[in-house]
């Protein structure tokens, strides 16, 4: 008998991918189906149908919410963990799926490189990120959702490693950035045609973060920093 089956180790979805990465994208496509499956009022009851605006109102990050606490110098961990937990929280399932996508398309390499403890550091500092500076540098009523800024700390990092391997092959560095690039054109263009979303600064700072961070959790790119700054 062979010893073949379609459900051979090698064959496995997600079987080379980090676990930090898998789990990531478990969390948000799983919080996303909850919010499908309360849609069609399968689970939860007639109040699951709600879901998803409960979680906005409870879990999104409001600019308003963050300019009191900013004024009144009081920070409730109620409110707090906005600046984490709206990255979480999408406003349909076609962002989601695009953020589930982001993540494992990018995640892989950059977790394999650096490790899954800085994979995540890198997702949350970036989303972190995200939600501050669209607090400090907009005054918006449109609420900040999903993982986008984290996603987009993970292109800061998937650049910088394009950037070093330019550069190690004598290539011009400036490639690197054609992702982040066209990622950015699209968002224009689209805030052209459709009127803009103010949410790009977030994305930004996103990015900004994941690419500053890297240099950081390459091996020994600490030590071979402080070298060069006692040369000069």
């Amino acid at each position: 008998m062979s010893d073949q089956s379609p459900f051979n180790k090698e064959e496995m979805p997600f079987n080379d991918l980090p676990a930090a990465v898998v789990a990531l994208a478990l969390l948000i496509g799983g919080i996303e189906m909850l919010f499908q499956i309360g849609s069609y009022g399968i689970i939860g009851g007639p109040e699951a149908v709600g879901w998803r605006i409960t979680a906005i109102e409870n879990y999104g990050f409001f600019d308003p919410v963050f300019d009191a606490m900013f004024s009144r110098n009081s920070w409730p961990l109620e409110h707090v963990i906005r600046f984490l937990s709206y990255s979480m929280i999408h406003v349909s399932m076609v962002q989601a799926l695009m953020a589930v996508v982001f993540v494992l398309a990018l995640g892989k390499m950059v977790a394999e490189l650096f490790g899954n403890v800085a994979f995540i550091a890198i997702f949350a500092l970036a989303a972190l990120a995200g939600s501050v500076a669209y607090g400090l540098f907009l005054d918006s009523s449109v609420p900040l959702l999903g993982a986008y800024p984290g996603a987009y700390g993970l292109i800061g990092a998937y650049t910088f490693i394009l950037w070093l391997g330019l550069g190690a092959v004598k290539e011009n560095k400036m490639r690197a950035f054609t992702l982040i690039g066209f990622l950015l054109g699209i968002q224009l263009i689209w805030g052209i045609i459709f009127g803009g979303n103010p949410t790009w600064v977030a994305d930004v700072s996103g990015f900004v973060v994941g690419f500053a961070m890297s240099p950081l959790l390459v091996p020994g790119a600490f030590p071979r920093i402080l070298e060069k700054l006692r040369k000069r």
